[in-house]
């Protein structure tokens, strides 16, 4: 396991000796499991993680259908949590890992103070910010301008290069988690490429022709 100074020494954004003295005193590593809960909707955000390796899944949740905001990856944290701990807020969304992950775990009261005292957090918290929006952004022209057989099929694209592979690995309910839809409509689409041979379907796979 990765400890506090090692990846402090990695990282070129903290770059205040002052700063990087309170989080060694403060912050802690801690690894997770895929499937871990790092917090739930409806709790008060206590803590915030930096992400050292690995991801983070971020969603929100209504009956039975989840909608993807965003991952959070190496040397990011979580905007949610984030804005939630400014303002004392209960959290709006869950935050689930998705593959062995380490994180930097520090106390959310911390931050406003930081804020103020260190120029290197608060570009850091406005980067984080500007990154989310921007990808905001972009989610929502493609929600409202490509019809979802066309979303469907590019996303398995990126994940199909992103994996390195032909193969892409996950359920039609998984899919259409990602894509903000329903496994109804994932698997008539997923029937629809088969059929016309851009696919080829298995259980918990799917093989790009």
């Amino acid at each position: 396991m990765s400890n506090t100074s090692d990846f402090l020494a990695r990282i070129p954004f903290f770059y205040e000796p002052e700063f990087k003295a309170e989080l060694q005193e403060h912050a802690k590593v801690m690894s997770f499991n895929k499937g871990d809960v790092i917090v739930r909707d409806g709790q008060y955000v206590k803590f915030l993680p930096i992400v050292i390796k690995g991801a983070i899944r971020v969603f929100q949740q209504k009956e039975d259908r989840e909608f993807l905001l965003y991952y959070v990856k190496a040397e990011e944290t979580c905007t949610m949590s984030l804005a939630a701990a400014y303002f004392n807020n209960k959290s709006t969304s869950h935050g689930v890992v998705t593959e062995p992950t380490e994180v930097l775990i520090f106390p959310a009261g911390l931050i406003d103070q930081w804020q103020l005292k260190y120029p290197s957090w608060n570009r850091y918290v406005m980067n984080i910010f500007r990154k989310r929006y921007d990808e905001l952004i972009s989610n929502f022209e493609v929600t409202v301008f490509e019809h979802i057989d066309v979303r469907v099929m590019e996303y398995l694209k990126s994940r199909a290069r992103n994996e390195g592979s032909n193969s892409v690995h996950f359920s039609h309910q998984q899919l259409a988690d990602e894509l903000g839809t329903t496994r109804v409509v994932i698997s008539r689409i997923l029937k629809e490429f088969e059929r016309q041979q851009k696919i080829k379907l298995y259980r918990g796979r799917i093989d790009m022709l």
